[in-house]
């Protein structure tokens, strides 16, 4: 039941505005308080959908009561109520984050459509914010290892600064959690974060993909595009496997890192662009500025905070927590109970050369979920597991 709050100091107005939504609809659980300082400590203590707050009262405007509820929770709709004389200070109030205003007397469509759009909004973000928790999930590091605690260490001290970071470890890894992670911290966060797999887009296309293009560029540009740095414009790019970029597209990387900067292919126009650039990478890339085939000014420039995530093997103590968690996920996604492992079959799995890392672990333990019993034991690992 969407629960109102209303907050004007003039009863009749009280009154009308009680009515028209209890009448309208009987779902609204409507309450309201005749001054600003009585309404703040009912949202402190009480959880709203919805805030209709007037501008003018006495003791405390409806400005401060505004700007003091978005301190206090922020994903709650605030709607303003304006009298005659108070339209510019209503409109300046959206500016501040109000979601929108309405004027006395009520008029009553306006009245429900606002209260209608506001209360959509407020499920919309409350949606997205599930959303994004269930995200986040996925990207969750697991383990209480000396090299993990070591890199949630870095994570925090680096993720509120715009510091670039190059992510560098074998595949499988577990390179683009440190990423997500690192956004997640980030004051960014609220922004996206585009990922670009670099291995995976051939070399003609590289630059169109980062930086977009304009009609008519290419054969196939049959429009404008725009690419990834500009999907990210606020928020943080991750390049990940950037040792196979061409030399040609990280030149162009380099000046959008130096100048902040982009210029889509085929267009003489430069574009600003703010995003924080990740970068992640299978390769030594010291050998590959060696060889001719990465740019050493590049490479500074994205190597300001290294990471190197560890391999499996280097973290053997791990592997009980994450053979829980993904015993965990894959019985949520198949909808069933999760499997319990023996202590004889975690040890035997701890001893194992984990060649292909966290994905090989995850790998496994679906298949002995799937083909073992009931409890997955020693010999069931020897049977479905073997390397």
């Amino acid at each position: 039941m969407p629960k109102i709050l209303i907050i004007e100091d003039e009863a009749a107005i009280r009154r009308v505005l009680t009515k028209i939504l209890s009448e309208e609809n009987d779902t609204y659980q409507v309450e309201d308080v005749e001054d600003g300082i009585q309404g703040l400590e009912k949202i402190k203590n009480e959880d709203y959908d919805l805030v209709l707050c007037d501008i003018k009262m006495p003791k405390m405007d409806g400005v401060e009561v505004l700007e003091a509820i978005k301190k206090l929770k922020p994903e709650i709709p605030i709607v303003m109520i304006s009298g005659h004389g108070d339209l510019e200070t209503a409109v300046n109030t959206m500016r501040l984050g109000a979601f929108d205003y309405i004027s006395k007397p009520p008029d009553l469509n306006r009245l429900l459509n606002t209260v209608r759009n506001a209360l959509d909004r407020k499920q919309l973000v409350v949606e997205n914010k599930i959303l994004k928790k269930k995200v986040s999930k996925n990207y969750e590091m697991i383990g209480e290892s000396e090299p993990i605690n070591h890199i949630k260490s870095m994570i925090e001290k680096v993720a509120p600064t715009d510091a670039r970071v190059l992510i560098t470890g074998t595949n499988g890894t577990g390179k683009e959690l440190v990423a997500h992670q690192l956004h997640e911290k980030s004051e960014r966060a609220s922004f996206p974060i585009i990922e670009v797999n670099c291995a995976a887009i051939p070399s003609e296309l590289i630059e169109s993909e980062l930086f977009g293009h304009v009609k008519g560029a290419f054969t196939s540009a049959v429009k404008d595009r725009a690419g990834k740095f500009e999907a990210a414009d606020g928020g943080t790019i991750f390049l990940d496997e950037i040792g196979d970029m061409s030399l040609a597209a990280q030149a162009k990387v380099l000046r959008a890192l130096q100048e902040s900067l982009i210029q889509r292919v085929g267009a003489d126009k430069d574009i600003k662009v703010n995003v924080r650039v990740l970068a992640a990478t299978n390769k030594d890339l010291k050998k590959e500025i060696a060889e001719g085939r990465f740019r050493e000014d590049l490479y500074h420039r994205l190597a300001v905070i290294l990471i190197k995530v560890p391999a499996l093997n280097e973290r053997r103590d791990d592997i009980p927590l994450l053979i829980e968690h993904f015993a965990s996920k894959i019985a949520e996604e198949q909808g069933n109970s999760p499997k319990h492992f023996s202590l004889s079959a975690i040890n035997l799995l701890k001893e194992y050369d984990w060649t292909g890392n966290i994905r090989e672990l995850r790998n496994v333990v679906e298949r002995l979920i799937i083909l073992g019993g009931n409890e997955i034991s020693e010999n069931d690992v020897k049977l479905f597991a073997s390397k």
